[in-house]
């Protein structure tokens, strides 16, 4: 039974996610009450939050005919798009997946791939607290620095920046 291609595009409540390569060290240093969810993902730790836009990549890589690697590569490419859209130049990265401006990261991906299927996605910082990241080691990464859309000067509201991003991933995975 085939099922279509799908992006899902959504907002979570507050809450701490536990890839399968998380570990204790990885857990917050203090409580904010914000709920710690395992989840079968790749990477480590990360927050999801209102503010935030979450992509889940629902694909079938095999009919799209790409590995992770590719995908990996084009769902960074495809935030590295959406920023220079608004003049901010950005980068991914092949050691630390995920998109950076500078030395700060404003989209994380964490995927999971299962009989060629893909699930799970990547997570754009629009406009929301970041504190909940000062109490992890966001991905796994002692002091990284994160930051989002609304701090780069992009003042689209999360609506038009979700539908922006939403073509430059069409444009990009099935390219």
């Amino acid at each position: 039974m085939e099922s279509p291609d799908e992006l899902w595009l959504l907002e979570h409540p507050p809450v701490y996610t536990l890839g399968i390569a998380g570990r204790s060290e990885h857990l917050p240093r203090r409580d904010r009450g914000i709920v710690i969810v395992k989840v079968d993902r790749g990477g480590q730790i990360t927050y999801h939050g209102p503010g935030q836009l979450v992509v889940y990549t629902l694909l079938d890589l095999r009919r799209i005919g790409i590995g992770v690697r590719e995908l990996v590569r084009r769902l960074e490419t495809s935030v590295v798009d959406l920023l220079g859209g608004y003049g901010v130049e950005a980068r991914g990265s092949e050691s630390a997946p995920g998109v950076y401006v500078g030395e700060a990261k404003v989209a994380a991906l964490g995927l999971r791939v299962r009989n060629g299927c893909c699930y799970h996605g990547l997570a754009l910082n629009v406009d929301m607290d970041l504190q909940p990241f000062l109490d992890i080691d966001p991905c796994g990464y002692a002091g990284l620095q994160v930051t989002q859309t609304r701090d780069l000067g992009i003042t689209d509201d999360i609506g038009a920046i979700g539908e922006n991003l939403l073509a430059s991933l069409r444009a990009r995975i099935w390219k």
